[in-house]
């Protein structure tokens, strides 16, 4: 025998999966993922303080609440100088 023998054409190729693009922030959805792995995953005769799980969401909640602030600001910002533009034409 020189060498293995290819697979006979009747057997498929097994699919690929589907690609993901990587996000560029994570949300609440996976931040709570996160969270759950991690207390699946936690050592049962050391387990992770209650605390810190509180610290945990509380933080998160804290910058999707600054998050949800700037993106406000940026609106009122962006409306501020349309108004501005409008009611302030150019001199020439």
């Amino acid at each position: 025998m020189s060498g293995i023998d290819p697979l006979p054409s009747a057997i498929p190729p097994a699919p690929q999966p589907p690609r993901r693009e990587p996000k560029a922030t994570l949300d609440q959805g996976d931040f709570l993922a996160l969270m759950t792995a991690q207390l699946k995953n936690q050592d049962p005769t050391k387990p992770v303080d209650n605390l810190q799980y509180v610290q945990q969401m509380a933080m998160f909640s804290q910058l999707a609440g600054t998050t949800e602030t700037n993106a406000k600001l940026a609106e009122i910002t962006q409306r501020l100088d349309q108004l501005i533009a409008a009611t302030n034409p150019p001199q020439e």
